[in-house]
């Protein structure tokens, strides 16, 4: 059963035909292939010619000699329908050198509709940026949500099961087809970290500590969901025997998150409003591939592991997520968009008087009218504590709730 990833393909769908560049990006193996693979579908269908689609995955080794520039263009030139919109899909075009000369110059010809994809974000810091600035959008993906998990994987043994099975073996769209063996699991998601670290960031930055740079992506993947500096990074590395300084640390988080393998949620000072610049929280792209690196199951840090799964879901959603700061409490999460904003508590469960409290305390303290709640994995009836509203995560995550 193929997915379709119905918000991604709308997005898709809402720039075509429109003089602006589709870029993208996610993660190796999250799906960016098979959403341009469907959006080809829907051209045909929808009556275009095939001779107006030119589509190159440039990981695929036929197309190795268009990975020098001059050719590329000569090869795109050649086909392009002069009288008939013709419609260019570039898959992981960051393996072309200058790729964003090659694709400035098809930009500015009325009769070219561009899409691109890349597993690096760096491909957007630099020359493409440069260049285009302006005139592209970019449409982030991440790999499966756990609402399109159960549409493949289902859910006869009930939703907590499932949710186990989702953190357990991951997210990527490829493991729903590994009929829950596993060891092939376990092994593909050790092709993909490998790839990333050897490929994307080793290999980019030139990096030569390959088991220092390790060691602190375990250590973030460890993490996950505590207040981390660059300082306190380098700390820990150094007093376990290993010195690394702290602009190091910068460069290897940078080449992570580049890389989307690691998510930076920044903190927000929410009665002040203003963004704090120290005391970041990491989390993964997903829990499968945490587990892979930690050697795991997936069984602990049942909370932090939560509050990893609810932070990408409301990026999913298009929320930008911060940490928030009220008096010397914190807010798990403070999430923005153009109707304002959210305030999230993610606890695996608040059953006792204790933890409740402590998780209501900071919402209580935030004057402001914007929705406030406590998602947990209790299995209990939604409640309201005057305006702040407690229910199931997992409700939320399968789109039966929302605030």
């Amino acid at each position: 059963m193929e997915v379709v990833r119905q918000e991604y393909f709308r997005q898709l769908l809402g720039w075509k035909d429109k003089k602006i560049i589709k870029v993208i990006t996610g993660i190796r193996r999250c799906g960016k292939s098979t959403l341009l693979k469907m959006f080809r579908e829907y051209l045909l269908e929808e009556g275009t010619d095939e001779r107006q689609i030119i589509s190159i995955n440039f990981e695929e080794y036929e197309y190795e000699e268009l990975w020098v520039p001059k050719a590329l263009y000569r090869y795109i030139k050649e086909r392009i329908l002069p009288e008939k919109m013709t419609y260019l899909i570039l898959d992981e075009v960051q393996n072309v050198r200058d790729f964003q000369r090659v694709i400035d110059s098809f930009f500015v010809k009325e009769n070219v509709d561009i899409y691109i994809t890349g597993s690096n974000s760096y491909m957007l810091s630099g020359e493409l940026a440069t260049l285009l600035t302006g005139r592209y959008v970019q449409i982030e993906m991440l790999p499966f949500s756990f609402a399109e998990f159960v549409q493949i994987d289902g859910m006869e043994e009930g939703a907590e099961r499932a949710y186990q099975k989702y953190i357990e073996t991951g997210s990527f769209p490829f493991i729903s087809t590994l009929g829950g063996d596993q060891k092939q699991v376990r092994e593909y998601l050790r092709g993909i970290y490998e790839t990333i670290v050897l490929k994307d960031v080793v290999g980019r930055k030139k990096i030569t500590d390959v088991m220092m740079l390790e060691s602190v992506v375990r250590f973030i993947a460890d993490n996950i969901g505590s207040p981390l500096s660059t300082k306190k990074i380098s700390d820990t590395m150094t007093s376990g025997g290993r010195s690394i300084n702290v602009r190091t640390v910068e460069s290897y988080l940078t080449a992570f998150m580049e890389s989307y393998i690691v998510y930076q949620a920044k903190r927000y000072e929410v009665k002040g409003k203003q963004y704090l610049k120290t005391l970041e929280k990491y989390y993964m792209v997903d829990i499968g591939l945490r587990n892979t690196m930690l050697g795991n199951t997936g069984q602990a840090d049942t909370g932090h592991i939560l509050e990893n799964v609810i932070y990408l879901e409301l990026i999913r959603r298009g929320y930008r997520v911060y940490v928030g700061k009220v008096d010397n409490l914190e807010v798990d999460f403070v999430a923005m968009d153009e109707s304002g904003l959210r305030y999230i508590q993610a606890a695996a469960t608040v059953r006792e008087i204790g933890t409740l409290e402590r998780e209501l305390k900071p919402l209580q303290k935030i004057a402001d009218n914007y929705p406030k709640c406590i998602m947990t994995l209790d299995i209990d009836p939604p409640a309201d504590y005057e305006g702040i509203r407690r229910f199931n995560a997992l409700d939320y995550l399968l789109g039966k709730i929302d605030f």
